[in-house]
Parts: C-alpha cells; structure tokens; sequence
C-alpha cells in the first residue's frame, strides 16, 4: 500500500504554515505574465505574501469570525486573499465574478461582509455602484500593487499588505498568534449555492469539513508527485476548485498553474499540467474540437473514425461483465484482448491517440469530472485515447465528492459508489441522501432551510434522483426539480434528453419544456460557430453584422446570430437531423415534438448558465416565455 503522508486533520492556516516550512522551496503556483511568459513563486515566498496581508486586514480591523468577501475570476491572488482571510481568523465569503451588482450586494449584505477583495477596475465599478444598498461593508481591496486612486474606502494590495508590514513590525507575534488561535471547528467559508432552483443559500463549511473533504479525495485519487502540476481554471467561488484542487494540491504541496477556459487550449502547452478539475461542457468541447478538426480532410476523417471505433472496441474488450473498466496507471491497455485488436490499437495510438494527449501537455496523469452527468460513449472515446478521466458526484453542501469511480474500476456513465468515509442511502422516492464529515454546518441565517435540507437522523438530502448500478455505483436520473411531469402523469427526465446532444453535430443545447404540458417541447440553440464556417465556405449569405462573439484565440465563439441566420433552410433541415436521432434514443413520451431554434446562447450575462455551466430553468423559462407559448399554441 502506497503511504500517502499528506493525508492529515489541519486547519488551511496550519496547511500553509507546514508548507512554508517543510517544503519552501517547493514552486507553489505559477502563472502567465504575457503571451508567451510565465512567473512563480514558492511555498516560502506565498507564505510571506499571506503572513503580510494577514497583517493588513488585521489593521483594518479583522476580528475572528469577521466575513470577508473574494470577487474575483480564479488567479493566484484568489488564494492570496483567502489565506490572508483565513489566518485572520476569518470566514471566506465566495462571489462569483460575473454577478450583477445587485446579486453581489444580497451576498454582502446577507454575509455581513465588512471588506470585499475585487480582482480588478471592472469588478470594482460594479461594486462600488452599488455600494450604497451595501452599508456593512467597510474597505475594498483591489488585487492588484499599482492601483491608483482617491477614494478613501478603497487600497491597492500593495498598501494592504504595507499596513500588515507596519502591524508586524510593531508586533513581531501579531500574526503567529492570530493563524495559532483558528480551530478546526471554526468556520471557514460560506459558499452560496448557484440559485439553478431559487434564492442563493450560503453553505458554511468549517476547516473540519473542509479538511475532510481534501481527506478524502486524496484517499482514492492516485498519489501525488512532488513533480505534479495542477492546472486551474475553474472558477474557485465554487469549492469543486477551490476544495477538489486547490486544496488537494495544497495538502500534497504540489504546484498550482493558473488558466482560464478561454486560454485552455495554448495554457495546455505552456504549463504542461498532469491534473485538472473539469466540467462535461469542457470535454465535450474538446472532442467536438478534435473530430471538427479531422473532417476537414477526407482522409484524416477516415483515420480518425476508424482509431474512434478500434479504441471503443478495445475498451469494450477490456470492460468486465458489468462494463468495470481498470484505468490504473501504468496499466497496459492491450493485454489480454487478443493480438489483432492489440495491433489495430497501437497502431491509432501511434497515428491519433498519443497525438491528443500530446494537445494534452504531454504529461497528463489524470482528471476529473463533476457538476453534471459525463455521457457514458464520451467517457469511453476519452478512455480509448488513454485519457484517464474519473467522474464524481457532489454539492456545494457536501464540499463535492461523496461519490467517485475508482481508478481501477470505472464504469461509464456511472459516477462511482460512494466515497470511502461517507454514508449514502436510496430514500424510498428514489433521491439520494449522504451522510460524513464533509458535509456543510448549516446556511448562514437561514434555519430553516438547514432544517429542510437534513432528514431527522442526519442524513443530507441532495435533491437529486438516482439509480443503483452494480457493486453500489450509482447513476444521476436527474434533479428531483428537473424531473418534468406531463399532463398525462409520465415522469420525463430533463437531463436525459439534454445528455443526448452532448456531441452532437449541429445542436449546441436542447432546452426541453414538459411540466403540464401534454408533450415535450424545447428551446434550441445550434452551434452557430459550425454554421458560420458552413455558411462562408459554401457562400451561403447572412447578416454578419448580427453576429455577435465572446472570448478571444482558440476560445472565441459565436453567441448570437441574426433571425436570417436560424431561418436557413440548411440549418433547419441538420437541427432535425439530430433532434430525429435523439428521439429514437428516447420513450415515446420523452421525444421532443416541437421545438424553437434561437438565435443565441444561454450565458453568464444573461443569467440563464450558472458559472459551472449549468442551466438555470427558472430565468430561461422566463425570458423565453413568449417563444415557449408559441410552442405550446393550440
């Protein structure tokens, strides 16, 4: 058995600490300074930068138990100002960067933030126009040395940290006993839910649950190497990053390298990671990307649909009786599935397979995948290519994992039994119910929702409907809310039809509408991106002026087109392509009748997409109204 020496009980303050010193010459995080250039620091070094922050906010008035709150996309400087939080003593209030001014100041107010860390000048303008409806809230410190300005209520990082060198050198054991006196029962942070169902809820982790979680995780996933490097991108107001990644990678004391979803691809290349935190979207994407890319010759199409169907029948080949695949490391994939599948296997492996994981970085280990259902075929395509990718299960409540597929047994389309620590039960409506260390305190001044949320013998009620597969793996119908119900009384599950279009060629997202309804409709979006270079090649005219895009390189997409655009006749004819081959996947109650193509996407902005890309069906069907009556017209 392999001694994984990380695995310890320690508050984050205590965490930092040890790294500082045990391993303080060890690279800590690592990030881009421009295109092509990068920097880094070590744990030592970190430890410095937190210890003098720590003294700033101490300045400024930071008790134990006082609320600061982050705003921020996922950058180094998010992990500065959370340790600086948390070795004040303090409690970490997570806000996610894309907010409206308005959801920012409930989280505020509701939290009773009394200082608020802001990435940068666009976070910052939206705060401070609403600093008005925000009275508790004291300083804002912008994340960045050389911010200039004259308002008052407002410091540069660089000045927090120079008050926090003032403190100190007037006090040289200010710090030292402030981060000593944290007990891993204190709380430690309150993450507000996503709101996918209604109004936001702060979920108060402590250090004790937190530190659990990291536990956990760390039991099950292969071992860390002083040489991994985690790469971020995810956004850490989540604790699928901040707990799952960060904070395992903390606890190993390996390096943490910083990206975005719009810098993947080119990050890949750059940072070279051998871990990472995705979402399906995510993987998704990059598969679309790879066979895009190999339709656009004849012959790499052919290579690449017959390394595609030798890959899937090798991993048949290797699957169990019960479909169990082993995705081990060092594991030899053709052993034992005969010598002409091995050849055929090798040889894609050569020309298609050890190409991806080079895209990959070259050293990639092995990754994750939660906050929503990886389709079971994807799974298997990523597992032909020697992509290991271990798909979990968890909730902002539970701190994530309570369920996980082990690295030696992984069944697709499965999210794994449950995590070695946890309890979970099957309730008799079929929702899943989990019991641990784990899982959340309760939600910050709202008794009762902490009373709904725990049965009576403290179990945690997840909210979402599951199956039992063999040897206790279980798999996600769908949301107990997301289960629609037609007139007639048929159960239909959103999320099954959704999952049907996660690869597909022309549809982007299927929006499927049934509650009340005598059959299922749904809102469209096509992949306008596929379209537009369709449309350009074969000269088939539109408004360009109405298309509009976000992101920039390799990321950059098309979010909204013209009514001309959806109203071509090809596109319509290859959106009921797919829809056609979806509903043969489906009952006959559960196929897609009518449907409305639009001409844009569901976004952050809009509010429609949580910052995990999940859909928010209370906003959609709201701004949408108007095309779901004509959907349902009789």
């Amino acid at each position: 058995m392999i001694y994984k020496w990380y695995i310890k009980q320690l508050t984050f303050p205590e965490l930092l600490n040890r790294n500082a010193i045990m391993f303080g010459t060890r690279r800590a995080q690592w990030w881009k300074t421009g295109p092509d250039t990068t920097t880094s620091i070590t744990y030592a070094e970190l430890g410095i930068i937190v210890k003098q922050l720590t003294g700033g906010l101490m300045s400024l008035g930071v008790e134990k138990g006082d609320r600061v709150a982050i705003a921020s996309h996922t950058a180094p400087q998010w992990l500065w100002a959370d340790y600086s939080i948390l070795c004040a003593g303090g409690i970490t209030v997570c806000v996610y960067p894309t907010l409206s001014a308005k959801e920012m100041s409930f989280i505020i107010n509701d939290s009773g933030s009394k200082i608020l860390y802001v990435q940068d000048e666009e976070i910052l303008s939206r705060a401070l126009s609403a600093i008005q409806e925000m009275p508790a809230l004291e300083k804002i410190i912008i994340m960045k040395d050389d911010y200039k300005g004259n308002d008052s209520r407002i410091l540069s990082l660089q000045q927090v940290r120079d008050l926090g060198i003032k403190l100190l050198a007037e006090d040289k054991l200010a710090y030292e006993r402030r981060w000593r006196s944290v007990s891993i029962l204190d709380p430690m942070t309150i993450v507000y839910t996503s709101g996918t169902t209604g109004r936001q809820k702060g979920a108060v982790h402590t250090h004790f649950s937190i530190n659990a979680a990291c536990c956990r995780d760390l039991r099950i996933v292969p071992e860390y190497r002083e040489d991994d490097v985690l790469l971020s991108f995810l956004p850490l107001a989540h604790t699928y990053e901040r707990e799952c990644g960060h904070g395992t990678a903390m606890m190993a004391a390996a390096t943490i390298a910083y990206s975005s979803p719009m810098t993947l691809v080119e990050d890949l290349q750059i940072f070279r990671p051998t871990v990472f935190m995705s979402v399906p979207r995510i993987y998704e994407r990059i598969f679309m990307a790879m066979r895009d890319m190999a339709a656009k010759s004849p012959i790499k199409k052919k290579i690449f649909d017959f390394a595609i169907k030798t890959g899937l029948q090798l991993t048949e080949a290797r699957a169990d009786k019960n479909g169990f695949v082993d995705m081990s490391e060092g594991i030899d994939f053709t052993e034992g599935v005969g010598r002409w599948l091995a050849c055929k296997y090798k040889l894609v492996d050569k020309l298609v397979f050890s190409k991806v994981r080079e895209k990959l970085g070259g050293r990639f280990r092995f990754a994750f995948s939660a906050a929503g259902s990886l389709p079971a075929d994807l799974c298997k395509v990523f597992m032909a290519m020697g992509v290991r990718i271990y798909e979990g299960y968890g909730a902002t409540e539970t701190c994530n994992t309570v369920n996980l597929n082990l690295p030696h047994k992984v069944l697709p389309g499965y999210v794994g039994p449950v995590c070695n620590g946890v309890e979970g039960r099957v309730a008799s409506d079929g929702e899943w119910q989990v019991r641990g260390n784990n899982i959340f305190l309760n939600y910050w001044n709202n008794p009762e929702a902490t009373k709904e949320a725990f049965t009576e013998d403290g179990f945690y009620k997840t909210g979402d409907i599951v199956e039992m597969g063999p040897d206790g793996y279980i798999k996600i119908v769908d949301r107990k809310k997301g289960i629609m119900v037609l007139d007639t009384g048929k159960n239909v599950p959103a999320a099954k039809i959704e999952s049907l279009f996660s690869v597909s060629r022309y549809v982007d997202i299927v929006f499927p509408i049934a509650d009340d309804r005598p059959f299922v409709g749904a809102l469209v979006v096509p992949k306008f991106d596929v379209f537009i270079e369709m449309f350009d090649k074969e000269e088939i005219p539109y408004d360009k002026s109405k298309l509009v895009f976000f992101g920039q390189g390799a990321a950059r997409m098309c979010v909204g087109v013209g009514d001309d655009f959806i109203q071509n006749e090809k596109l319509k004819n290859l959106v009921d392509e797919d829809i056609r081959l979806a509903n043969r996947e489906l009952e006959e109650y559960e196929r897609v009748k009518k449907y409305v193509i639009i001409n844009r996407k569901f976004t952050e902005a809009t509010g429609e997409m949580t910052p995990t890309l999940k859909v928010k069906r209370n906003i959609i069907m709201k701004n949408f109204e108007n095309e779901i009556n004509r959907l349902f017209k009789r």
